[in-house]
């Protein structure tokens, strides 16, 4: 009989390196957030560089024998998609690539049971169970790692604060406290070596962003923007967070980049996007209904934060160098969008915002009521664009054949910052068409956020070009590169097919 065998420490590794930060940020983050996803409020973290130890206590749900169990096998969670930040006991399996033991004891109800882990070789990872240390008095997980390198950076007081203000900062600020306390309803508190770590104090030089959806009174969405003269390096651009947890920070996943980069600050909190998060949960899915509803907040915040870019008068852009031709088959591509939009929801997120006017963006699974932003009191925000709408919020079955069916219920955004008015920035909304020179990639292009990148050194785009077909080249790669994310994959054929028709009676 054969044996299937793992290089445990190779596929730590690489699990390792699909995070952007160091492995000490990364397991730190990981092992908070699956603190919080077991509905802890409290999380203790003491460091003793004399016996280099790292100790992480909460008083969330604790774990059964079973889990206890299966929690010590790499392939193994016990978390359900669209229902969590942490991923699969992550930060404490990398943990054992930097530590001589890991020791995690647990309560629940009338358990009380502990384990030790570690790294012993290549392919080998053995744990025991051992009696508890006594590290957990109350309901809850302690994990204690016993690091190899006795300067390790989770030694430092200083880096585990720093650590945890960056990827959790709307726990520590009162602005999200009543948008997060569905998810945490007895709040969340955090202590570094016995001292409580502060929370911050409401700053009036903030716009602050809210976000309704339809007839909702509670917020789908919160934030600010900030604008100042003195920002540290990793306080600068718009950071995504859900559920408390930042999983984007910068300019790059907005689509937007203001003259004054380096001057404006601001965090948007979207619980909703939970649903939206890859698998290790480091970003978000771009794809499927959960994609959809990524680009659909996404639209909404992009026009929010670019109507008060405008108000603060950032510098426009510098004009469009591209040739003449590509715009225009830019413009021609929009209306093939807009026209589709009504049978294919999610193009809608690819349509530019044209002055005057607003267009729909369509989420994921039930979609809200159509709304509208409007200034309130300094802040930005989302209301119901048709008092009139009536949705069907009692539960009623869908329609029959012969009654007539309803229009997909969607959100539109249209924004009205708060502010002094400043000359407007031409932000780029909608979608964009850029070239790149991928000789080894078989793929026609490749969509990234709302720009369509077409590899020109494809041996069919060549073609195309020699042909001066260029257009007909890139309208197929947009068909076939947006047919993923428009719909499942048996109906591919048919909305190439419905592009193509579209895109050839506008000619």
């Amino acid at each position: 009989m054969g044996e299937t065998r793992v290089d445990l420490l190779h596929l730590l590794e690489d699990l390792r390196d699909a995070y952007p930060g160091s492995v000490e940020e990364t397991i730190l983050t990981e092992i908070v957030a699956n603190s919080l996803d077991s509905q802890a409020a409290e999380i203790v973290v003491h460091t003793d560089p004399v016996a280099s130890t790292l100790t992480v206590s909460d008083d969330g749900s604790g774990m059964s024998r079973q889990a206890l169990s299966r929690y010590h096998d790499l392939a193994y969670t016990s978390k359900r998609r669209g229902q969590s930040i942490g991923f699969a006991g992550v930060g404490i399996k990398l943990g054992l690539l930097i530590s001589d033991e890991v020791v995690t004891e647990t309560r629940r109800a009338r358990t009380h049971l502990a384990t030790s882990w570690r790294l012993s070789s290549k392919s080998r990872a053995p744990w025991r169970w051992i009696e508890p240390p006594g590290l957990q008095e109350a309901p809850g997980t302690t994990l204690r790692m016993y690091l190899s390198n006795p300067l390790s950076e989770l030694l430092e007081p200083g880096f585990v604060e720093t650590v945890l203000l960056r990827h959790f900062q709307p726990l520590f600020d009162s602005d999200f406290d009543q948008l997060l306390s569905a998810t945490y309803p007895r709040g969340v508190r955090f202590t570094v070596n016995g001292r409580p770590l502060r929370r911050f104090d409401r700053d009036p030089d903030r716009v602050a962003v809210l976000l309704k959806i339809g007839r909702q009174r509670k917020a789908s969405a919160v934030g600010y923007l900030l604008r100042s003269d003195v920002l540290a390096e990793d306080e600068r651009g718009i950071a995504i967070s859900t559920r408390g947890k930042v999983i984007k920070r910068g300019w790059d996943w907005l689509g937007l980049t203001p003259e004054d980069a380096d001057r404006i600050s601001g965090v948007l909190e979207v619980p909703a996007l939970v649903e939206s998060l890859t698998l290790n949960k480091a970003d978000f899915v771009r794809t499927g209904p959960r994609g959809a509803t990524y680009l659909a907040y996404r639209k909404a915040l992009q026009e929010a934060v670019a109507g008060q870019l405008g108000a603060w008068g950032d510098a426009p852009r510098p004009p469009d160098r591209r040739p003449r031709k590509v715009r225009a088959l830019e413009r021609d591509l929009q209306s093939v969008l807009a026209g589709l939009s009504d049978d294919y929801p999610i193009l809608a997120t690819l349509v530019e915002r044209r002055p005057g006017g607003q267009h729909k963006l369509p989420f994921g699974g039930p979609a809200p009521v159509p709304t509208r932003a409007v200034a309130v009191g300094g802040a930005l925000e989302l209301e119901d664009a048709n008092p009139r709408h009536d949705a069907r919020t009692d539960g009623s079955p869908e329609p029959t054949a012969s009654e007539p069916r309803e229009a997909p219920q969607q959100i539109a955004a249209v924004v009205t910052p708060s502010g002094k008015r400043g000359p407007r920035k031409p932000a780029r909304l909608g979608l964009s068409v850029r070239f790149d020179s991928r000789p080894e990639d078989p793929a026609l292009g490749v969509l990234i956020e709302t720009t369509l990148w077409v590899n020109d050194a494809h041996p069919a785009f060549k073609r195309a070009a020699a042909s001066r077909s260029e257009g007909y080249h890139i309208a197929i790669t947009m068909a076939m590169t947006l047919a993923p994310l428009a719909v499942e994959a048996h109906d591919t054929h048919t909305f190439i097919n419905a592009f193509l028709s579209e895109w050839g009676g506008r000619g």
